[in-house]
């Protein structure tokens, strides 16, 4: 057994647990703070049971790339879908912060998970590509979901993450259902 990979990697670990406190200005149903760990954890969900209508893609890749794609959040923390556009060098600093989170690994095991998120960030593969389809899917259920704020800007779903949700029907078909939502907690239905 080599102890220093197995101190790495549960170093690794140690910090990766700080997602569970990164809180996202989605709302759970109960009203509370969504986590980014949360977020990612029914991205995997999603993943798994929307699977067998894409049997062509890699599902363990997808599933690796949706456990890596907001790592890097556990250093600087999430800034909301809503303030993104207006956000230079988000990828940047969630790339630095991932190397930071990432250095205590071997380098085969660092290496592996800056691949996967450099894959997930340029959407450079069928894998990488649907995962930010569902990544947006997720954000869009959680906010119609969510018990928010009086003031919560609904109509920003009708448009957030369009060019990644209209890549495939699958996609196509569950936004459809999705904006259904939005345009009833809007009003418009």
């Amino acid at each position: 057994m080599d102890t220093a990979l197995i101190e790495g990697r549960l170093d690794f670990l140690r910090e990766a647990e700080r997602l569970k406190d990164v809180l996202r200005s989605a709302r759970t149903s109960s009203g509370r703070p969504e986590s980014t760990a949360e977020h990612s954890w029914r991205l995997c969900l999603m993943a798994m049971v929307f699977a067998d209508q894409l049997p062509e893609l890699d599902w363990l890749k997808v599933l690796k790339l949706c456990i890596v794609h907001d790592l890097g959040e556990a250093i600087h923390g999430d800034i909301p879908a809503t303030e993104q556009s207006a956000s230079r060098g988000k990828s940047e600093q969630e790339r630095h912060d991932l190397l930071a989170l990432t250095c205590v690994l071997d380098a085969s095991m660092r290496d592996s998970i800056l691949s996967l998120w450099d894959e997930y960030e340029a959407a450079a593969s069928p894998e990488a590509k649907a995962v930010k389809a569902l990544d947006k899917l997720e954000t869009l259920l959680q906010h119609n979901q969510g018990s928010n704020p009086p003031d919560f800007d609904y109509r920003f779903n009708l448009d957030y993450g369009k060019r990644h949700t209209d890549t495939h029907a699958l996609f196509r078909a569950m936004r459809d259902l999705i904006d259904e939502d939005t345009r009833t907690r809007i009003g418009d239905a």
